[in-house]
């Protein structure tokens, strides 16, 4: 049984309770242990090989309540244990623990957290938020300069299609940079962890194919309906421009997850391997939801062929992975062009609210108790209607994506995806979830 444990925070990110093994590496690197080209090659760390199946199939049709074996199960347990190690040794800049969290009234259920640690403590922004596509400076802040103390274990797949773990790795950095998961030091909630793709390549903020059928990968390996994986672009409330995905555990189902969706185009192909896009409706923000699918490829690929497009002609995004996988969501936004010319309200404004994948999702991240105390659907969906495009942008801009990627039109299809008074519909936290991880009031 995992717990939470009460730690004193630690602000710095660098421990003195080193092993031998680390003090050899040490001293062929920079000293540092960091993840950068001077001590990665030379290192050791953990090894999650996933299931390397090119046309494993996406399952539709499982229960999203429970998990899918025991390779799930493993990595389920593997990853927690590991984040509340990191915990104990006080790496992160607050105990996210402590964070009130509770559910608004209100027919969507939005959920607010008070977290004020993130406010003081998160790490600026580096560069301009007008422009999606900029390339990677290693002068600024990047994932390299981070000490292998925070990574959790290395996420690669597999030379057969089974799953293995391997306590201690050698990276091979000449065939490969590796791709690393690490917490998030300044976590939102539990489990809160980043995936960062080659960390050695040092890609800027930008989804590719490969990037993005990595990520799926871990949602569907972990298989829990509770862990989430989030992509922030550039303008979209990305900090750092290095390639990265977010991820954690919440047990809630969230707001976006239940919205109705009408549909409104499909992949080509044979109708039982068509990727199906929706629109939201009913919901502040627009947005289009990716299913279906014979395999993992095709509806990631279908996602990130829309993501270049919107990345090539600077549209601010954010995507959602949810459902183990089997839904995603792609948010295009306007939030922070809104606030660059002046458009959005000063009482939007003091909040302090900046409008990522998970507020946009419906995890709304508060800094100060007044507005924590005072939160109101009213005042999230004002705050959501402000990130949307217009209903006429996005309209040009789904066209546009249908072009670019290959999509054909069908006729409309309301599906009401929830009931919000339907307590089935919500998914079952797993049960290797500590009962704490939630602190409502």
């Amino acid at each position: 049984m995992l717990t939470i444990k009460r730690v004193p925070t630690v602000v710095s990110n660098y421990q003195d309770n080193t092993s031998s093994e680390d003090l050899e590496s040490k001293s062929r690197g920079c000293g540092r242990n960091c993840l950068g080209k001077c001590c990665l090659p030379v290192s050791k760390l953990p090894l999650y090989a996933f299931k390397n199946a090119e046309q494993e199939t996406v399952e539709n049709d499982i229960d999203t309540s429970c998990c899918r074996g025991p390779p799930m199960a493993f990595l389920n347990n593997l990853l927690l244990g590991q984040w509340e190690e990191r915990m104990s040794r006080g790496l992160f800049r607050y105990d996210v623990t402590t964070c009130e969290t509770k559910v608004i009234p209100g027919r969507h259920g939005f959920i607010a957290q008070l977290n004020k640690g993130r406010h003081h403590k998160k790490r600026a922004t580096e560069f301009r938020i007008d422009q999606v596509l900029q390339p990677f400076d290693e002068n600024k802040f990047n994932f390299t300069k981070v000490g292998q103390e925070e990574v959790l274990f290395r996420f690669e797949p597999s030379n057969d299609n089974e799953f293995h773990y391997f306590p201690s790795s050698a990276v091979d950095a000449a065939s490969s940079s590796p791709s690393v998961v690490a917490i998030n030091v300044s976590p939102i909630e539990y489990g809160h962890v980043l995936l960062i793709p080659r960390v050695l390549d040092c890609f800027p903020q930008s989804i590719d194919h490969e990037s993005l059928f990595l990520a799926l990968h871990l949602t569907s390996e972990t298989a829990d309906p509770a862990f989430r994986v989030g992509y922030n672009s550039l303008g979209a409330f990305a900090t750092i421009n290095h390639l990265h995905f977010q991820a954690y555990y919440l047990s809630l189902q969230l707001p976006i997850e239940k919205a109705p969706t009408c549909k409104l185009m499909t992949s080509e192909g044979s109708t039982d391997a068509r990727v199906i896009v929706s629109k939201l409706l009913d919901y502040p923000v627009s947005g289009l939801v990716f299913e279906g699918g014979c395999t993992l490829r095709d509806l990631s690929d279908a996602v990130a062929n829309s993501c270049v497009f919107l990345q090539n002609n600077n549209i601010p995004f954010n995507v959602l992975i949810a459902e183990c996988g089997r839904r995603i969501f792609l948010l295009p936004q306007c939030y922070a062009e809104k606030q660059a010319l002046g458009e959005v309200g000063r009482e939007l404004l003091d909040t302090q609210v900046n409008p990522a994948v998970w507020e946009i999702s419906g995890h709304i991240v508060l800094k100060r108790r007044k507005d924590y105390n005072e939160a109101s659907e009213h005042y999230a969906w004002r705050l959501l209607s402000e990130v949307s495009l217009s209903e006429k942008r996005f309209q040009e801009v789904t066209n546009n994506i249908a072009e670019a990627a290959g999509f054909q039109q069908v006729e409309d299809d309301v599906t009401a995806k929830h009931e919000s008074n339907q307590e089935s519909s919500v998914p079952r936290a797993a049960s290797h979830l500590p009962k704490d991880c939630l602190v409502q009031h």
